[in-house]
């Protein structure tokens, strides 16, 4: 009983180019290079999976969901908004700095003391809180599709995350993790997804571009 999880990181985003928060409004999709990126990346996988049984998740900021769109037309796959999960998203910023330059953002928001288990910003996430949430998410779409194959959209924080709850490594990495966009980072297990202790999984590929 194979299970597969793919995770992909969205394609070349307009909000990084723009320098800004990226949240449901400050996001605006995809630059043409990333649609570009995300239609070659969908062919390739559509190559890879064949006939095994596949569904495609990602998070619901435009910059996933325009890359996830294009993954599953070109594997003849099903996506739409029930396939969209705020579990998966990067960073919760507060709604009042959605949109805000970048530097404004981390000037106006600063916290001090911030780290693993305390916010960077005022109202934002701390990085425990962010890996607990995606983890979660994670964990439940391999349980539920246990010995298939997952394709979940994301972030390079997505991305990041599944080092934590397939690896097991702790909130705090003393090493870090480059995620480029449309890369394809692969864990596979043939033990049961929910079984406890947690399975054995094996990272096949990292930052696969």
């Amino acid at each position: 009983m194979r299970t597969r999880v793919l995770f992909v990181r969205h394609g070349d985003s307009l909000h990084k180019h723009e320098r800004v928060t990226g949240g449901p409004k400050g996001c605006r999709g995809l630059t043409e290079t990333g649609r570009q990126q995300a239609e070659r990346l969908g062919r390739r996988l559509a190559a890879e999976i064949g006939e095994a049984r596949t569904s495609v998740y990602s998070s619901i900021l435009p910059r996933a969901v325009e890359t996830a769109t294009a993954i599953s037309a070109a594997c003849g796959l099903p996506f739409s908004q029930d396939f969209q999960d705020c579990g998966l998203c990067t960073w919760h910023i507060p709604p009042e700095a959605d949109g805000l330059p970048s530097e404004e953002f981390l000037r106006r928001f600063h916290a001090d003391g911030g780290g693993v288990h305390r916010p960077f910003q005022v109202g934002n996430e701390s990085w425990a809180e962010l890996v607990t949430r995606v983890s979660r998410t994670v964990a439940d779409l391999a349980y539920r599709h246990r010995g298939e194959t997952v394709i979940v959209v994301g972030h390079a924080e997505t991305v990041e995350v599944s080092f934590n709850v397939f690896g097991l490594l702790p909130a705090y990495r003393p090493f870090d993790l480059e995620v480029s966009p449309a890369s394809v980072t692969e864990w596979v297990t043939d033990e049961d997804p929910g079984r406890w202790p947690p399975p054995r999984w094996t990272l096949t590929r990292f930052n696969d571009t």
